[in-house]
């Protein structure tokens, strides 16, 4: 048998029951709120942190009180008030245990792990000095010094790659590096 609306009555009962339960959980919470938030503000020492923790309460005691009927709501929501509050004195405990307050501005505060403006130039500089000591050498050489230094190829590839003996490619690699570096000492000073 279904009423008016299209529901069968015991469905619409049910219904009823829940938001009356929520209404009457809520009537309940609401008559204890201000004493809740005096006692959350007296356990934590913050009216704005009381005032979270009362919050809490509320969603902790409808969801409780949603599911089953409580006996004494009053002392239930001071018991999860408490527990609330505790929770949050043991979570900031830890927290100034491990974390140090205001470590983002001392991070901040830390030289940035880069080189200097002059640095970077005296780099500049001494890459575009190697790289006219790479162009100034004999094309077998300078492949070899390419395909072992920024290549990172064993001495065994080059000399497949240059069909030569790998005792020639190493001597290839190690005049050229002995080239670069000649070329680095003779720049002028700065």
């Amino acid at each position: 048998m279904r009423t008016r609306s299209g529901e069968e009555p015991s469905r619409r009962t049910e219904w009823q029951r829940g938001v009356t339960k929520k209404a009457n959980s809520l009537e309940q919470f609401l008559s204890y709120r201000t004493e809740l938030l005096r006692y959350a503000t007296r356990l934590v020492g913050d009216r704005g942190e009381a005032e979270d923790v009362v919050q809490e309460a509320w969603l902790r005691f409808s969801e409780t009180a949603s599911s089953q009927p409580i006996d004494e709501p009053r002392g239930y929501l001071h018991r999860i008030v408490r527990n609330l509050a505790y929770d949050g004195r043991r979570s900031q405990a830890l927290r100034a245990r491990y974390f140090i307050e205001n470590a983002d501005a001392e991070a901040a505060a830390v030289s940035l792990d880069q080189p200097s403006a002059e640095s970077r130039l005296i780099s500049s500089e001494e890459l575009r000095i190697v790289l006219e000591a790479l162009e100034a050498m004999p094309e077998r050489m300078r492949i070899a010094v390419e395909m072992h230094r920024f290549a990172g190829a064993k001495l065994k590839h080059i000399a497949a790659r240059l069909d030569v003996s790998v005792t020639t490619a190493h001597h290839l690699v190690a005049d050229g590096i002995e080239r670069c570096r000649a070329r680095l000492r003779r720049r002028p000073p700065e």
